[in-house]
């Protein structure tokens, strides 16, 4: 009886070690990619958005398709606006996903033109599941010490990436985000419209 107990203990042992092993493998993989992917893209924007003597039309064009490809803007946008997507109309709705896109090209497409040659170094990954990865990365900058930056990212297909939040020193953009446009509401009794009022003017 102990024989055949410790016999069956051992299988499944085995089929415990033969199962996590992929597992693990594959997150190990997922967390790769994603540090490629950032790094990647650290080094395309560099090399399309600083490009000497561009105009600011054509960076802001440049910056938008890198927005299209990389960035899970729809998923940003919605969840920056949190409750309130429900409660907005339609046509409240399509109005603030352009005027959201334009804000993010208005408010950072410009900071590129004063590019000194700062670079991105990617430090190590997590994976939380096996969609989503933490990318850990660091900017250098001369005389200071380097800014942390980390890229949440998710996959759908363990090949293309998608990033839905940046963190700068620990704090979420995206949460930042959520939480001026839940103030500029609640500031205009609760409605929609009083967000895209402010987000028309500071496009414009």
């Amino acid at each position: 009886m102990l024989i055949r107990r410790t016999f069956l203990l051992a299988v499944f042992a085995l089929m415990f070690a033969m199962a996590s092993k992929p597992m693990h493998a594959h997150a190990e993989n997922t967390g790769l990619k994603a540090e490629e992917f950032i790094s990647g893209l650290a080094d395309q924007a560099i090399q399309a958005l600083t490009t000497p003597g561009i105009t600011k039309d054509e960076r802001q064009n440049r910056f938008r398709a890198m927005l299209h490809d990389n960035f899970a803007i729809k998923t940003i946008a919605r969840w920056v606006l949190g409750r309130h997507w429900k409660k907005a109309t339609k046509e409240e709705k399509v109005e603030y996903l352009a005027l959201f896109e334009e804000m993010l090209i208005t408010t950072y497409v410009d900071r590129f033109s004063s590019y000194s040659g700062e670079n991105l170094k990617v430090v190590k990954s997590m994976v939380n599941n096996p969609k989503d990865a933490l990318v850990f990365s660091e900017i250098g900058r001369q005389g200071t010490p380097p800014l942390h930056v980390d890229w949440r990212v998710r996959t759908s297909d363990s090949m293309t990436f998608k990033i839905i939040d940046v963190m700068v020193e620990g704090v979420s953009m995206g949460q930042t985000q959520r939480s001026e446009f839940a103030s500029v509401i609640r500031q205009n009794g609760g409605k929609v419209e009083g967000l895209l009022a402010v987000l028309r003017e500071r496009v414009s």
